[in-house]
């Protein structure tokens, strides 16, 4: 009898699997059953049809598909990718069902309608490091795509993937929400190609005086502020362009960076009670000016100031103000100048992120609401201020007061993005979670490039078990704020969690960069050291890991939380010892919010049977 013959042939394969899939099982088996089987009905099996697919298997939490041609694979995966974008647009992060997608083009055995071979294995494998509802595609259905479809892809290069022998090339496609499928307000945090897309360059500062850095600092987050309520721009964000404060500026290579069109510059002098502001829109491709003015001012028309400079871009970028935009510009924050002035000084020392500036910028809110009771962005930045300090274990803070700021900034002005990314954080401390994600997902919705809203939504995913969801908010804040060293590393830690270890290290050795950095502008800030200590751990660096460890605690030896990071980096080493002599004086200095650290801290695995630990997690579950 013959031998049967194999049959081979060359196709797409598009692999397909369920984000946290049994965390959501674990949490509602019978809702996200439902859940699933609805989008599967209403959407992912309609999309295959349509694009001639064949299902070849169904898992739980997952399916492998095969398509006739690459073009019709890869415009299923972004027409499911989308509509389960506008599908989760009301539903809270931690109910989201979410997929991820790895397309292939390869050779396949094909057996009793299964299929198996290399080319089904990359697919997986891709699926398996695309982001919650992203695709990753080889580069052969990157090449055989061409410009076919309307969509870009971003070459993340050459991947070692489990169980395949050479390194794949990868690409990630770029999705953007489409026009009707997000909530109202929601506005791309890129810019897109129907939309002017501008970046504000930090304004100089050319009073004289250093101190007054923080009034061109505010004029510039004020300007970016207003710019972002124009639906119709698409407008980088603060933390992004503020890399670039203090630096010598090539416009062009800015445009670049930022895939922007125009680019906005320009300087302040303030002296006594009047100011004087030059600006300048740039073409960012050509490098020509496009318009420019100087506009010198009693201080008392500051907000009429910048009214009138917003309203100048827009009519040089020609997008159509609507009313609400045009209202919401021109309300003003206060009417008391040294309220505002207090303010500004505050948002300054809140942006250098240790315990001693949040409480100088608590200070000066706090003068700012007892001139203005009615600021709600004061109000916003005393519950910035409260959830900082209580995080970093300050002693005093409390939930409680981060709740109160925060409502009463809300009852002022509920549009207050900030406000509800610090309602969030209040809520989850608080032990209500679910609210919380609906709080993040309202401030980011009003402004999709507010740096604390996904790195507040990121705090709350890591401790509400829903680590996918953490990688992507860190992923998201460490996008929009390119110097932040604290949301590389922490998203780091969740990679190395979720077992994505060629992306752990990746992460982890640009939060170093970025600590180094941060540490060579500002040599006494403990939070860049110890972290950056307990990371070079989980990177196995002992000797480097052991040197920052050393610096942290010199810069700051009575810090409770550098006393906790320090901890991790001895429990990574093997030095169990010492790592328990650092939490054992933590543990009882510490909120019983953060206590819960000692329990769900992966880096104290090694720790878990020693008699001293166990003693310290029954005293403090």
């Amino acid at each position: 009898m013959a031998e049967e013959r194999v049959q081979r042939r060359l196709t797409a394969i598009l692999a397909a699997d369920v984000v946290g899939y049994s965390r959501l099982m674990g949490a509602d088996e019978p809702g996200t059953l439902s859940a699933l089987k609805v989008h599967r009905r209403e959407l992912v099996d309609g999309r295959i049809a349509e694009h001639e697919g064949r299902i070849v298997k169904l898992t739980g939490d997952g399916m492998l598909v095969e398509f006739p041609s690459v073009v019709n694979a890869v415009a299923c995966a972004v027409e499911i990718q989308r509509g389960m974008q506008a599908r989760n647009a009301e539903i809270p992060h931690g109910r989201r069902i979410e997929f991820r997608i790895g397309v292939n083009l390869g050779d396949v055995v094909v057996e009793d309608r299964d299929i198996f071979g290399d080319g089904v294995n990359v697919a997986a494998r891709l699926e398996g490091i695309a982001s919650p509802g992203g695709i990753c595609v080889s580069a052969s259905v990157r090449e055989h795509i061409g410009n076919r479809l309307d969509i870009h892809f971003e070459d993340i290069g050459d991947q070692s993937l489990k169980n395949i022998e050479r390194p794949v090339r990868v690409y990630r496609v770029a999705l953007a929400p489409q026009p009707g499928t997000v909530p109202a307000g929601f506005r791309p945090t890129s810019p897109t190609a129907d939309k002017p897309s501008i970046a504000v360059l930090p304004f100089a500062n050319m009073s004289g005086d250093p101190e007054q850095e923080y009034f061109a600092d505010g004029m510039t987050e004020d300007l970016i502020t207003d710019l972002s309520k124009v639906s119709g721009l698409s407008v980088i964000a603060r933390n992004s362009v503020f890399t670039y404060k203090g630096k010598s500026v090539d416009v062009q290579e800015v445009s670049r960076r930022f895939n922007v069109a125009k680019i906005l510059e320009g300087s302040v002098r303030k002296a006594g009670q009047r100011v004087r502001i030059n600006a300048q829109l740039v073409d960012g491709r050509e490098g020509t000016h496009l318009w420019a003015d100087r506009y010198d001012r009693d201080l008392t028309d500051i907000f009429a100031l910048q009214d009138e400079i917003t309203h100048a871009i827009v009519e040089q970028l020609k997008v159509r103000l609507l009313p609400a935009e045009k209202q919401a510009i021109e309300a003003e924050p206060t009417r008391n100048l040294d309220a505002y002035n207090y303010y500004l000084q505050g948002r300054h020392f809140y942006h250098l992120h240790s315990t001693r500036h949040a409480l100088l910028a608590q200070r000066l809110f706090r003068k700012a609401v007892e001139l203005d009771p009615l600021y709600a962005r004061a109000y916003s930045g005393l519950a910035d201020c409260a959830w900082f300090l209580f995080t970093n274990h300050h002693e005093g803070a409390s939930v409680d007061e981060i709740l109160t700021a925060s409502t009463t900034a809300l009852r002022l002005d509920p549009m207050l993005a900030e406000a509800h990314a610090s309602h969030g954080m209040a809520l989850h401390l608080s032990g209500r979670n679910g609210e919380a994600l609906a709080e993040f997902d309202k401030a980011i919705a009003l402004d999709p490039n507010l740096f604390e809203a996904f790195y507040l939504c990121a705090y709350a995913c890591r401790d509400g078990g829903d680590p996918e969801g953490a990688v992507r908010m860190y992923g998201r804040a460490a996008e929009l704020a390119p110097d932040d060293y604290r949301t590389k590393m922490l998203q780091a830690v969740m990679l190395r969690d979720v077992g994505r270890l060629s992306e752990f290290r990746a992460a982890a050795e640009e939060g170093i960069e970025r600590a180094e950095r941060a540490l060579e502008a500002n040599p006494d800030i403990p939070l860049a050291a110890s972290l950056g200590a307990s990371t070079l751990a989980a990177l196995e660096e002992r000797s480097r890991a052991l040197d920052w460890a050393a610096r942290a605690l010199t810069i700051a030896a009575d810090d409770p939380l550098t006393h906790y990071n320090i901890a991790c980096v001895y429990a990574l080493l093997g030095e169990e010892e010492k790592a328990l002599d650092l939490l054992e004086p933590w543990s009882q200095r510490v909120n019983k919010v953060t206590k819960n650290w000692l329990v769900n801290d992966t880096d104290f695995n090694a720790l878990r049977d020693h008699p001293r630990f166990r003693r310290l997690v029954e005293r403090h579950a």
